[in-house]
């Protein structure tokens, strides 16, 4: 059974760091990439990051190029993202997700058959 458990969500103010964590289990990471998407109220849900497993290679949408950063560590299967100078318009629900998706297929929800809970990320002064 594929469980993907995400933490580390929270109230953050604008210009600060969260750091959110996906643990992952029941499936065999080395034939997977691991995607970060996230929805706001009244929003459809859209691609942060992704991270392909293997060889580590990464892809961000570009409202977030600079400030987060994806990252895995094979030894805890976890995928982290580092959110670095925070804006109100980062303030979402954040979902980590699975799938074995192709570099071309990477920012589509589609190609993710699993997913996390989802954790909060609230960026307010």
């Amino acid at each position: 059974q594929v469980q993907l458990v995400e933490s580390g969500g929270g109230l953050a103010q604008p210009g600060g760091s969260v750091r959110l964590s996906c643990l992952a289990s029941g499936l065999s990471l080395m034939s997977y990439t691991m995607g970060w998407f996230r929805q706001a109220p009244g929003k459809e849900r859209e691609f942060v990051a992704a991270i392909r497993w293997s060889d580590g290679s990464t892809t961000y949408t570009d409202s977030v190029k600079g400030r987060f950063t994806i990252s895995r560590d094979r030894a805890k299967n976890t995928v982290y993202l580092q959110m670095n100078s925070l804006k109100a318009e980062d303030t979402a629900v954040y979902y980590c997700a699975a799938g074995r998706a192709i570099l071309s297929t990477r920012s589509q929800a589609s190609a993710y058959p699993n997913w996390g809970q989802g954790t909060q990320v609230t960026v307010s002064s």
